[in-house]
């Protein structure tokens, strides 16, 4: 494990990890853990390195990203992170932008932030901080997808290792994590 990873790992046992009690996930299931990425993500040296390793995977991808992001508010830290990463490595900045729960009520009404800046079109990577059973994915993959944008790579910072890399596959497509539960915990 390179010495960036390992880090990550260490802030996100010390931060993210809670053990103990019963948690209720967004999925609704209940849970005798809850890992609360936000915590790593919102630290500084957290964000830095979750952006680099997210943007490794990125880079590594055979086809060109031009727009990163994912949905409010697990998602946002991350596809910053990862923007800014791309931008310091100065080889192709690549644009983030942010999925909306729910349509902007008012002005232009829009579920995606930062279309703007993002090639129409262009092939898209979705940001997730922890997935459990996907469902939040499928919801962007087609939002974002509606939109006009093509969705060739997902990743998340920990699979939880519950049935989402599984919903995604019958989709078409692939869960890439940086860690999933069983190498956080190892």
């Amino acid at each position: 494990m390179n010495n960036d990873r390992q880090r990550l790992k260490e802030i996100l046992l010390k931060k993210s990890y809670n053990k103990g009690t019963t948690f209720t996930l967004s999925s609704g299931r209940e849970s005798d853990f809850y890992i609360d990425v936000k915590q790593t993500s919102l630290d500084a040296e957290g964000a830095l390195l979750c952006g680099k390793q997210i943007f490794e995977l990125i880079s590594k991808h055979p086809e060109e990203i031009g727009a990163v992001g994912g949905m409010t508010l697990g998602a946002d830290p991350l596809v910053t992170a990862a923007s800014i990463a791309s931008f310091l490595d100065g080889k192709h900045p690549i644009p983030a932008f942010i999925v909306r729960k729910e349509a902007k009520g008012h002005g232009t009404g829009q579920f995606l932030e930062g279309q703007k800046n993002m090639p129409a079109g262009c092939k898209v990577t979705l940001l997730e901080d922890v997935v459990t059973t996907g469902g939040t994915l499928l919801q962007v993959i087609d939002r974002v997808e509606a939109q006009g944008f093509k969705v060739v790579q997902i990743i998340t910072v920990v699979d939880r290792e519950e049935g989402g890399a599984e919903v995604l596959a019958e989709r078409g497509f692939t869960l890439e994590s940086i860690f999933t539960r069983t190498q956080l915990l190892a």
